[in-house]
């Protein structure tokens, strides 16, 4: 089958601007078919201060109250996702941006937890692959950012990674498919003060044992989940490392590859 690169890139380096320019670059760079998928980086945090809107986070996640939606919205599927499609077009890397909501490409319901309660959050339910396709085979690349939505119409703030994985999985069956997951880290470390200390090949045997021993910096564990349900769905290899090296993650001369 054809090969297909789902990329998703953190918000750490959407911050910075000569770095994404860099990222950009390399991602426009990769030959053949491919989907960037970004998160939102600081500026919804930013915008809601400025307009007085109290944020509240719990584990390093966003509560999305109906003001919150807005912002996020506003935010990752109007300016991020269109400075970044405008940058790839000026770089002869024809993008289109689009949202999970966008020809309902992604279906989610709100998070259900009996503990807290995350506002507008969704967990994905559906891909439309097909609307995904359709574009693919005209030669555009995708740019998704991060909001769904569910089945009555209600838009969603869904977490990029897990959007990354859910389309990387629905493709899997029309491509070879690799998903990419660029950070600001060089991958996956046995000491993360060791930034030469990376793991080139993770099996889910070594996954267990590294958290059993909890020498695993626990920020990467919800990455390395993602990963193995991948892989376990089908997806061709999952990579993590540094977004400023993607021509040499995709080729396996750094980062950590999970397959």
């Amino acid at each position: 089958m054809e090969p297909l690169y789902i990329v998703k890139v953190g918000g750490n380096i959407i911050d910075d601007a000569e770095k994404l320019r860099s990222f950009l670059k390399a991602f426009s760079s990769i030959q053949g078919k491919k989907i960037l998928v970004h998160g939102g980086g600081k500026l919804a945090t930013k915008l809601a201060s400025s307009l007085s809107i109290p944020q509240q986070m719990i584990d390093g996640r966003r509560v999305t109250d109906a003001e919150t939606l807005k912002i996020v919205t506003m935010v990752y599927a109007g300016w991020i996702n269109k400075d970044i499609v405008a940058k790839l077009n000026a770089m002869g890397c024809i993008s289109m941006g689009i949202s999970g909501a966008d020809a309902q490409t992604i279906l989610a319901h709100k998070r259900k937890n009996a503990d807290i309660d995350y506002g507008f959050v969704g967990d994905i339910d559906q891909v439309n692959t097909q609307a995904l396709l359709a574009l693919l085979e005209q030669g555009i690349n995708i740019v998704v950012a991060p909001i769904t939505q569910d089945a009555s119409g209600q838009l969603l703030n869904t977490n990029a990674d897990t959007i990354a994985q859910e389309i990387a999985k629905a493709m899997s069956n029309h491509f070879t498919t690799s998903l990419i997951y660029s950070f600001e880290k060089r991958g996956v470390m046995k000491d993360v003060s060791d930034e030469h200390s990376v793991i080139q090949q993770m099996d889910a045997a070594l996954f267990k044992s590294m958290k059993e021993d909890q020498s695993i910096f626990a920020g990467m564990i919800p990455k390395l989940d993602n990963a193995f349900a991948a892989i376990d769905a089908g997806v061709s290899k999952v990579i993590i490392g540094d977004a400023l090296e993607l021509p040499d993650l995709i080729k396996g001369k750094s980062g950590t590859t999970i397959s």
